[in-house]
């Protein structure tokens, strides 16, 4: 009797001793993980707000995960570089800030089409037909025909003609596809969406990067011809001008 009475406070105090182990190992383990570094991506200069991420604007900064914000982006591997380029930031970057999840928003109609204009360029849209919405993509490069009614100087009558007002033109977007930035299952629900509303239109639209000058030209063009343009695309790669003569039925079965 007298054995079994020393043998509970030894058990509870051998059972106190245990917990006590568990929980300071826990915080042990809690307080290592927090002081231990990890490398995230910060910005190395100050991005402005809405601005295409590229993968020179940021650098790789060992901090403890103590000090990690919850959404930023860890640096493990080359190839999670991958996961910031083409982003567009919602609001300004300073310097040495973390990039963050919250901070970013995918290349889409959320972002606007300016983040994709070229500088010193301007964004124009053209109508299209809209079977070939599926098969132009964003920086495919075209060429825009205008047709329209001339009076010919050898005949003095009118006659209809067809001509290349520009050539070369890059694509920035189809319909309100901006190009990469959206996963897939992104790409396939937006894409979805929008063929869903434009099932009912006979046209869809392409957005286009043109200088001052061309797009002058165009709307002169659009105004002349009452909308009678085309849009013709170019091969992959082929960037090439040529001096183009106006077409007409006339010169056709010459």
């Amino acid at each position: 009797m007298e054995k079994k009475g020393v043998m509970v406070p030894m058990l509870l105090a051998l059972f106190a001793a245990v917990i006590y182990m568990v929980v300071l190992s826990s915080k042990e383990k809690a307080l290592s993980h927090d002081y231990e570094t990890a490398q995230v991506l910060v910005a190395n200069a100050d991005i402005p707000e809405r601005t295409v991420l590229k993968d020179t604007m940021v650098e790789q900064m060992a901090i403890p995960r103590k000090f990690m914000q919850q959404d930023a982006f860890e640096y493990r591997t080359p190839s999670d570089l991958k996961q910031i380029v083409n982003l567009v930031t919602r609001t300004r970057v300073p310097k040495g800030n973390q990039i963050t999840q919250s901070s970013l928003v995918a290349l889409s109609p959320e972002s606007g089409l300016s983040v994709k204009i070229p500088p010193g360029y301007r964004g124009a849209m053209l109508p299209i037909d809209s079977d070939m919405k599926p098969l132009i993509k964003p920086g495919d490069r075209v060429d825009v025909l205008v047709t329209f009614e001339a009076v010919m100087k050898d005949t003095g009558q009118k006659e209809k003609v067809t001509a290349t007002i520009l050539q070369n033109v890059l694509v920035i977007a189809v319909g309100t596809n901006l190009g990469q930035g959206m996963s897939a299952s992104q790409f396939k629900s937006a894409a979805a969406a929008e063929d869903k509303t434009a099932s009912f239109a006979e046209h869809a639209s392409i957005s286009l990067a043109l200088n001052p000058t061309e797009a002058q030209y165009l709307a002169l063009a659009i105004k002349q011809s009452g909308g009678e343009v085309t849009v013709i695309l170019r091969g992959l790669g082929d960037m090439e001008m040529h001096p183009m003569e106006m077409a007409s039925f006339r010169k056709l079965f010459k």
